[in-house]
């Protein structure tokens, strides 16, 4: 079986958003659970440190509530159930902020890593997961290898600074016998929060460039060919022949369109015979509009459907080639004003006289 880590030479190009979005879709990101994890505990530690003396107050009246009446505790069951739920509520109160801050920072962590993402697909039961040769097949790769450095790194790393913290308090440390029992308790919970801020700091470091080295494998892992890239264009695409009708298609319902536009043109500016351009004109248009154009069998149709509404029909070589130019439903050119004016002129002076 070929190594994970070491991809096929021929996949030398970088993933088409297409399979980006079918990996999200599948539920396959970049994502570090080590970057999760460390996030979560430095979280835990902080709030500790910010809700401590709040956390030890509730925990003593709960001690106090649960233990201090124990000789007089009335054990009926219409006075237990009270007292569990209220103790319950008094714990679920106690522990609001700490599991708060937790959590928001979990979301937090990994929204900033993925987005929000829902996938059923990795819990999907797979018989693969179950086939035993795989798994060793797995254990034994190259990415379980550098899952493994990545551990021994940490544990190195989280031992230096916790070896680190120790030496620099061993001459405290040394002092603790001789001070009261109150000042030891106080001394050894500082020391126990310098260790946890300390350790939990060294594993968001790591977790961050575990995200790196995750996001590197995760493009890695979905680089394609140079087939499979035009394949996937050819997919998203579709085939050149239904390509190809399409746009006939659309060209023949954009030459319905012009055809149904021609009748309330005012004038039609012909070649005479090679291209012919349909004109609209009214008081509510700030210029003179193409409705519609054409050349060869197209623009015989537009003269035909001219003859038989009784639009005029002019004849212009040098315009209508320059009309034939413009954009079917845009204004024409103020250049083209002048020329187009004098037309729409002799248009309507023909029609007047035959009134």
């Amino acid at each position: 079986m070929a190594d994970e880590l070491f991809e096929s030479e021929d996949r030398t190009e970088p993933a088409t958003p297409r399979k980006l979005e079918e990996a999200r879709e599948r539920g396959h990101v970049a994502r570090s659970a080590d970057l999760n994890g460390a996030l979560v505990l430095l979280a835990s530690f902080i709030a500790l440190h910010a809700f401590g003396p709040r956390f030890l107050d509730g925990l003593t009246v709960i001690a106090r509530a649960s233990f201090g009446r124990l000789d007089s505790l009335d054990l009926a069951p219409d006075t237990v159930a009270p007292r569990a739920a209220a103790l319950l509520l008094l714990l679920a109160r106690t522990l609001a902020p700490l599991l708060a801050a937790v959590l928001a920072v979990a979301l937090a962590a990994n929204w900033a890593q993925v987005g929000f993402l829902f996938s059923g697909e990795p819990l999907t039961p797979s018989l693969d997961r179950l086939n035993p040769f795989k798994g060793l097949a797995r254990f034994f790769s190259a990415r379980s290898a550098a899952r493994l450095a990545q551990n021994i790194l940490k544990l190195a790393v989280i031992g230096a600074v916790l070896g680190w913290t120790l030496w620099s308090r061993f001459p405290d440390l040394l002092a603790l016998p001789a001070l009261p029992v109150p000042k030891i308790a106080a001394a050894l919970a500082d020391l126990a929060f310098a260790l946890g801020l300390r350790a939990a700091i060294a594993l968001v470091a790591l977790g961050v460039l575990d995200f790196v080295f995750q996001r590197w494998q995760y493009e890695r892992d979905l680089r394609m060919s140079k087939q499979e890239v035009k394949e996937e264009l050819k997919r998203l695409e579709g085939n050149p022949r239904i390509r190809e009708r399409r746009r006939a298609i659309q060209r023949q319902i954009a030459t319905q369109r012009m055809m149904q536009a021609v009748p309330k043109a005012a004038v039609v500016v012909t070649n005479p015979t090679h291209f012919a351009v349909a004109l609209a004109y009214d008081e509510k248009m700030a210029a003179p509009k193409i409705v519609a154009k054409g050349a060869d069998l197209i623009a015989e149709k537009i003269r035909e459907i001219a003859h038989e509404h009784d639009v005029p029909i002019v004849e212009r070589p040098p315009l209508a080639r320059e009309l034939f130019k413009c954009e079917v439903g845009k204004e024409i050119p103020p250049r083209m004003f002048e020329a187009v004016a004098e037309i729409l002129a002799y248009v309507y002076s023909l029609k007047k006289g035959a009134a």
